[in-house]
């Protein structure tokens, strides 16, 4: 069993706390805006990707996949990160808010989308919101990734969540497919479209910010290329 530890973060105090992860499930094509949503789906059309024939979708991954590690290993140099809002399921039922990157190896992606979903770690920030305090401004969270190309860090996304499919629109998606999301268990939430495109790149910074409450969870790691 996968355990990760967080900083809990409600009413202006935070608990460190150490969780047993037992599920974990990747949402796909969660745009709630279908012309954003096609867009993405023509970005990923030009790498090849075949698209799923009902959105939303969700792809079930190996517990082992989070991490709140700085570095992760990943085979050949075709991958890249993307910055999703994630779900927390805690012990006692309760939802929690962080940050992660949905990374994907883009050439397999290109024959199977299921599979390139378990070849790479997911990075996850080590901090997370009670759901609770800011379900009432949901639709205000932004979401901004930047990847590193020389020396520079380059924006590469950036956005609302209210691009994507409210979380709680998803998790009643999920429930109609017969599926619940128990204790234990963490949601990525969906993705923005890439500026510039989606491109392989080792280093990825991602921010998930609250501008009504005025802070911000923040995650960077570079993805170690091995050779094939």
């Amino acid at each position: 069993m996968t355990e990760l530890t967080f900083d809990f973060h409600s009413g202006g105090t935070a608990t460190r706390r150490t969780l047993s992860l037992r599920h974990f499930v990747i949402a796909g094509w969660t745009g709630r805006d279908q012309h954003k949503l096609q867009e993405h789906i023509e970005e990923l059309r030009l790498l090849g990707v075949t698209p799923p024939a009902s959105t939303p979708c969700f792809y079930p991954g190996g517990r082992e996949l989070p991490t709140t590690a700085a570095e992760i290993d990943c085979l050949g140099g075709e991958s890249s990160g993307e910055a999703e809002f994630l779900i927390l399921v805690d012990e006692q039922g309760g939802w929690w808010v962080g940050v992660g990157s949905d990374h994907t190896d883009r050439k397999v992606e290109t024959y199977s989308v299921a599979v390139s979903k378990q070849l790479c770690p997911k990075p996850v920030a080590p901090a997370l919101w009670r759901f609770d305090d800011v379900a009432e401004h949901w639709d205000r969270l932004e979401l901004r990734s930047w990847v590193r190309e020389s020396e520079d860090w380059v924006l590469y996304q950036e956005g609302s969540v209210a691009a994507m499919r409210d979380p709680r629109d998803l998790a009643a998606a999920y429930r109609a497919l017969g599926r619940e999301l128990p204790p234990g268990t963490i949601m990525l939430g969906g993705t923005l479209a890439a500026i510039g495109g989606i491109r392989p790149r080792a280093s990825f910074r991602m921010e998930l910010r609250d501008p009504v409450l005025g802070r911000a969870i923040t995650h960077s790691y570079t993805a170690n290329w091995l050779a094939e």
